[in-house]
């Protein structure tokens, strides 16, 4: 009997919409991220985002600190080939700005964009032009009572911020917004998150929040993301890494991929290779994924240094290499295997029909429609 992972059932949520990217209810998860150059230019920007949306971002994330850099960011809302939202601190003007400029939606934090007046007009500038909010609470600028109240940042103080802003967005009829409650320690992150997501229906944006570096930022942030994804807590992540953001994106499909949440573009299996291995795993992994990092279609492949797991990790792969003796490897499609070629060919090879077998699928509308509902 084939064996199956027992699935994950999502938390229920209400549902926003973000420039045509669906949040919440039965949407995909969906990966964002954040431009780190600076919005004023323009250029830099909008190679960054579309560095992004071509790594796979669903939405990316533009700090606006200024009305200047507000009208550099309605050219970029022009431009770009994926929605942007404007991130917005302290001068409510830059959010109407925004809002009027083109923004697929706003991320701001109510208790510091000033006066009852100042938040209405935030509010119906939002709802004028149909923009959701995402209220964000972050440890480390909670609002001074909360800290007096707890001693310190903790998931109860968290979760109070965030409830107080849907209070203030509540009583101004505006019910369209989603919630993010972010930390960097890994377990006040995931208690907040998993509090907030027992007393409120909004959307929830996941992240875990200053991780740190590739290394450590991607441990800390696949520990958290993932132990929430799978609790069915979650509509949209990003991966917060001290790096360039396309790594981001990645590792936030990544996590994606190995909870069977969404798939897209090519997993990689590999052993961590020992004395037996007869093939380069780690330059055959480093060449395919350099390769072969434009592909959209789900595929999994294969990297195995020997015989000794290689033929039963190939019965699990679309396409596999198996790494022989006498400078020769083997090539597996499907669970089968096709040839035996030289080692020093591999990499070309795969990729051959990595190729091969990704436009077939793309070509093939019964494939797509379960690449589809895969992701669904």
């Amino acid at each position: 009997m084939e064996w199956h992972a027992k699935p994950i059932i999502r938390r229920h949520s209400r549902q926003i919409n973000v420039g045509g990217v669906k949040i919440g209810g039965d949407a995909p998860i969906s990966v964002q991220s954040m431009t780190s150059t600076d919005t004023l230019d323009y250029a830099a920007t909008l190679a960054q985002i579309e560095a992004l949306v071509t790594a796979g971002a669903d939405l990316v994330r533009v700090s606006v600190p200024s009305l200047e850099a507000a009208e550099v960011f309605g050219r970029l809302c022009a431009d770009a080939s994926c929605p942007l939202i404007a991130d917005i601190h302290f001068d409510y003007r830059i959010a109407i700005k925004c809002a009027e400029l083109g923004a697929a939606a706003l991320r701001i934090n109510p208790g510091n964009i000033g006066s009852k007046e100042r938040i209405q007009a935030v509010l119906q500038s939002a709802k004028d032009h149909g923009l959701p909010i995402r209220v964000g609470v972050n440890a480390g600028s909670l609002d001074k009572d909360l800290l007096k109240k707890y001693g310190s940042p903790t998931p109860d103080a968290m979760v109070e911020a965030a409830l107080r802003a849907a209070e203030t967005l509540d009583s101004h009829n505006f019910s369209d917004y989603a919630f993010s409650v972010k930390a960097s320690e890994l377990n006040l992150c995931v208690e907040a998150y998993e509090q907030l997501a027992a007393k409120t229906d909004a959307p929830l944006h996941l992240g875990i929040t200053e991780a740190g570096g590739f290394l450590g930022g991607t441990v800390l942030s696949t520990l958290g993301i993932g132990r929430l994804l799978s609790e069915g807590i979650g509509d949209t992540l990003r991966v917060s890494l001290a790096c360039d953001p396309v790594e981001e994106i990645k590792v936030g499909w990544a996590i994606l991929k190995s909870l069977h949440l969404r798939a897209r573009g090519i997993e990689i299996t590999a052993c961590p290779t020992c004395a037996r291995h007869g093939i380069d795993v780690v330059g055959v992994v480093q060449a395919l994924e350099e390769r072969l990092s434009d592909l959209k279609a789900s595929l999994k492949v294969a990297v195995m240094g020997c015989v000794v797991n290689g033929p039963g990790e190939a019965l699990q792969a679309d396409l596999a290499v198996c790494g022989g003796q006498h400078e020769q490897c083997l090539i597996y499609a499907d669970g089968k295997l096709l040839r035996k070629i030289p080692t020093s060919q591999a990499v070309d090879e795969l990729e051959k029909l990595v190729r091969a077998k990704a436009q077939s699928l793309e070509a093939d509308p019964q494939a797509l429609k379960v690449q589809i509902k895969d992701e669904n």
